[in-house]
């Protein structure tokens, strides 16, 4: 089985960029296919265009634009392509990085699909910066790294934890439910009582239930952002917003930047 060392992934690399045993890299995805692999070191992908699938032994993940993948060192996966066109941003650790900052080398168990609205939001503003790359982003760089490191050990944590039947349940509608997300309609899905969920909530997903289901419109947001195809007004209606001056506000809360200001940035580099 192949092994792909240290920055070698498949496809045509556009850009990339070293911070001190960290690396961050972006690729066009241009077969249909990889072979069987695993990597040297653990690494993220963040889909940034088209439709991709990363297949393990145990589990096939489909990953659209938008999509967060981690694949820990050694594990065996491959890649597959179901769009014309499709790139992703890839954070890569080296172990040497983890032990120096006092970070396990097992961020997360094998791989998985990350659904975690916080962390792809910071994966966001660290891909703003890898493209950039002015003087205050290595510092920024470094702050964002500790931050997604830290997220991701609560992460393990609550993975570990033994949680109630609906919690899983709760997680999939604030995912893949299009719906309104109102409390009351969250309760009668669950069959859990409004007011045990609005207190219970904050335990299992480590912000309140308001902010989570913000952060994930936000996260549904950007990849929609990256296609300037598609009208802030659209964008704010295809997320959940009620209109697009609640989209801006929100969306500036998280990036001190309206979602316009932050196309411009990000389109100026693509």
């Amino acid at each position: 089985m192949k092994i792909s060392t240290k920055g070698k992934y498949y496809g045509e690399k556009d850009l990339e960029v070293s911070y001190n045993g960290i690396l961050l890299s972006q690729y066009n995805y241009t077969g249909i296919k990889t072979d069987w692999h695993y990597h040297e070191n653990p690494y993220f992908m963040y889909v940034l265009q088209g439709n991709m699938k990363d297949c393990n032994k145990k589990v096939e993940s489909l990953c659209p634009a938008g999509s967060l993948m981690f694949n820990n060192w050694q594990e065996a996966h491959y890649g597959s392509k179901h769009s014309l066109e499709a790139s992703g941003f890839h954070l890569e650790f080296e172990r040497k990085w983890l032990k120096e900052n006092g970070i396990s080398l097992n961020l997360l168990e094998g791989s998985q699909l990350i659904e975690t609205p916080k962390l792809h939001l910071l994966f966001a503003k660290l891909y703003h910066e890898f493209l950039i790359s002015d003087n205050y982003s290595d510092v920024s760089v470094e702050v964002l790294l500790l931050q997604i490191c830290e997220s991701l050990s609560k992460l393990k944590d609550n993975n570990a934890q033994k949680n109630p039947n609906w919690v899983d349940g709760l997680k999939e509608l604030l995912h893949y439910d299009t719906s309104t997300l109102s409390l009351n309609y969250l309760s009668n899905e669950l069959k859990v009582h409004p007011v045990h969920i609005s207190r219970a909530a904050s335990k299992h997903l480590s912000m309140s239930l308001g902010e989570y289901i913000r952060q994930h419109k936000v996260k549904k947001a950007i990849p929609l952002l990256l296609n300037s195809n598609n009208s802030l007004t659209e964008i704010a209606h295809q997320t959940g917003f009620s209109d697009q001056s609640h989209f801006n506000r929100v969306f500036k809360s998280i990036f001190n930047n309206s979602p316009n200001t932050y196309r411009k940035k990000i389109n100026k580099y693509l």
